[in-house]
């Protein structure tokens, strides 16, 4: 039995269901997105005429060469950039579908692998190499408990088929009357052991407390558009692939089920992922601790494993998704539009290191950019809103989902620790919105560009035109603004059309738990 009818392939490695393909779709729009948030990074800025989607493809903009107007990507120099993207998603599309050991292990390895070579592609960037070093090592690691959880769970059930193992995880529920006979030849400990194994593998891959300790570095480390990759893809295959190995593998009479360490972990990464992140001067590092807050409540929901925790597990991954995608494409959209700045105070002494590929670092460098940009600055605080779970935004019916199903289900202990931890996490994202919108800004327009006038030409099939290049016609691109608009929206305008969402996760959970 799997989690919904669907087709068995490559000689039942895989089983692909309705499921699975939702989360597919879901995974290739997000990754859409990043890629065209990619196909900008070169290019800073655009004049007025040329910034929409559709004139970047159809058409060809001829300008002198500068700083801010051409500066290549280095990714862009490397051909293999598309082809390794092609790897992570294929990987994680895999593992989502996988349903036998030796396909898990591949399918996660070909995604991590992915994500190391992408980590350390900006081969100038001594932060980079080391952040993907960093990464390359631990994911080695986390890997070998992957694959001794698997050899141990395939020592003790005989077989490597996931259906298989959930049969056997599942025999004392099968015969409950003759579970004491069963004993004598039915370890249930030993399959609990080597998922307890297995499962602290993948809780490395997530960054999950107490395995986080690599998370906040390599966030910091690599290169901004990177991390959106590796906050979102990685985790969520992970995080679907966790699902149903769950959902089968808990019903036991054995007293200590495997699942009591997701609980665990949930706990851990309750409490670090918030009372860390207060101490944190560095934006994505606060980033990567928000994150590690988030994926406590998302393994809480988890654990609980009833049909309204399911259901909210769903809907908190989703929530997850948007929230943290439009928090990283806002800092890169920041980071494009402070190479026309300098800072106004002449000796300012600034010694920030790969400023090109992660132009914002500390959160000081936000201080009075409302000032600036308010369109941007108010689409971050509303994300950062629905981060804390302000209602009414789409982050609060997350967590309160979450809450409900925990105390409908009795662990009210956890239930308090995620409220006490959600409202100490909001200081740290108070903080931030307290440097954007209530200190002057610290920043002049570059006094080499204040009198900045280039002629060029756009050439579009077998047209073409003049025009000037200067400060006033210099804004980001439409594609950009078009993105975070619409992730803000759905963020802010959620609870005016809450049923469409809410039915969609009710769909997906009621195929997992149809007769």
């Amino acid at each position: 039995m799997s989690l919904d009818k669907g087709i068995g392939i490559y000689g039942g490695l895989f089983h692909v269901t309705a499921f699975t393909q939702s989360f597919n779709i879901f995974i290739f729009i997000i990754s859409a997105i990043i890629l065209t948030l990619t196909s900008f990074y070169p290019r800073k800025v655009y004049i007025k005429e040329f910034s929409s989607l559709s004139r970047l493809l159809l058409g060809k903009f001829n300008y002198n060469r500068t700083k801010i107007s051409n500066k290549m990507g280095e990714q862009f120099r490397i051909l293999e950039y598309s082809l390794i993207i092609v790897f992570v998603l294929s990987g994680a599309v895999f593992l989502m579908s996988a349903s036998d050991l030796v396909s898990i292990f591949l399918a996660i390895e070909l995604q991590s692998y992915g994500l190391y070579i992408i980590s350390t592609l900006y081969r100038d960037s001594e932060q980079a190499t080391s952040g993907g070093l960093t990464y390359f090592l631990l994911g080695g690691l986390s890997s070998c408990f992957i694959l001794l959880g698997s050899s141990l769970l395939y020592a003790n059930s005989g077989t490597t088929n996931l259906e298989g193992i959930y049969v056997v995880s599942s025999i004392s529920e099968i015969y409950p009357d003759l579970y004491p006979m069963l004993l004598s030849w039915y370890k249930p400990y030993y399959i609990h052991l080597s998922l307890i194994i297995l499962s602290v593998g993948f809780l490395f891959k997530i960054g999950a407390a107490p395995f986080h300790f690599w998370s906040p570095d390599v966030y910091d480390a690599i290169p901004t558009i990177v991390t959106t990759f590796v906050a979102l893809i990685a985790k969520i295959s992970i995080f679907i692939f966790f699902l149903e190995l769950v959902y089968y593998t808990e019903k036991s009479l054995f007293v200590f089920s495997w699942t009591n360490c997701l609980l665990i972990s949930s706990l851990f990464s309750l409490i670090i992922g918030s009372v860390l992140g207060l101490t944190q001067f560095r934006i994505k590092r606060l980033f990567a601790y928000s994150t590690i807050s988030h994926v406590g409540f998302i393994l809480l929901a988890l654990s609980i494993n009833s049909m309204e925790s399911i259901q909210a597990y769903v809907f908190y991954i989703v929530a997850y998704t948007i929230g943290n995608l439009n928090a990283f494409v806002i800092l890169v959209t920041i980071g494009f539009s402070f190479y026309l700045y300098v800072y106004k105070d002449e000796n300012h002494k600034d010694d920030l290191i790969d400023k090109n590929n992660s132009p914002i670092q500390l959160i000081s460098q936000l201080k009075g950019y409302f000032y600036i940009n308010p369109y941007l600055s108010l689409s971050l605080a509303i994300t950062l809103f629905s981060f804390a779970g302000v209602p009414p935004l789409l982050g609060f019916f997350a967590k309160q989902m979450v809450l409900s199903a925990a105390l409908d289900n009795g662990y009210v202990f956890m239930a308090l620790v995620a409220i006490l931890t959600s409202v100490i996490s909001a200081v740290y994202y108070l903080n931030v919105i307290k440097n954007i919108f209530f200190f002057k800004d610290e920043y002049k327009i570059n006094p080499s560009l204040e009198n900045l006038n280039l002629e060029g030409e756009i050439v579009e099939k077998n047209n073409s035109r003049k025009v000037n290049f200067n400060l006033e016609n210099i804004v980001l691109s439409s594609a950009l603004s078009n993105v975070i608009s619409i992730l803000t929206l759905i963020l802010l305008l959620f609870i005016f059309i809450p049923n469409e969402w809410f039915s969609i996760a009710n769909i997906l959970t009621l195929i997992l738990f149809k007769p």
